[in-house]
């Protein structure tokens, strides 16, 4: 009896540590190929913003992302010929910040090929949408000492 209590408490455990289940779904949602559509910002008017300390978001539009969810792993290529332009790897992590509403954030952190940091920074975006075809990120930053909201538009595109 007292072995059976013991099981007990230590799958009780390690099922209360797990993944939670929107985290999960989302996972299987996001792999694969997406396009950053757009970059637009919740205020109006013509601003230089760089994303992830790499470029500029004109940059960014028109870039292919890959996500592979079951290793963190993933990577975004800037195609545009007026940029800065080649395939960047980094993790990511979806981050349950809510369980009562699922909402969740989304941490981005740039490697090398090899999965190492050079600087160990990281970004926190709010994954405001997910669904088969869209996503929507959102990023909080301070313009001028207010909140300064940069939203990226994704679209699922077929697997390549």
């Amino acid at each position: 009896m007292k072995k059976i209590l013991i099981l007990a408490l230590i799958a009780a455990t390690a099922f209360s540590c797990g993944t939670p289940k929107t985290v999960q779904e989302s996972k299987k949602v996001i792999k694969g190929y997406w396009t950053l559509d757009n970059v637009s910002y919740g205020s109006s008017g013509k601003f230089n913003v760089t994303l992830f300390n790499d470029t500029s978001a004109e940059c960014f539009e028109g870039s292919s992302w890959r996500f592979i969810p079951n290793n963190n792993t993933a990577t975004y290529n800037i195609e545009n010929p007026n940029c800065p332009t080649g395939e960047r790897n980094f993790i990511f992590t979806i981050v349950e910040i809510d369980p009562a509403s699922g909402l969740y954030d989304f941490i981005i952190k740039p490697t090398n090929a090899k999965g190492k940091s050079e600087d160990n920074s990281g970004f926190r975006v709010h994954l405001a949408q997910l669904s088969e075809s869209s996503m929507r990120w959102e990023q909080t930053v301070s313009l001028e000492g207010k909140p300064f909201k940069i939203n990226m538009n994704f679209s699922k595109i077929n697997e390549q």
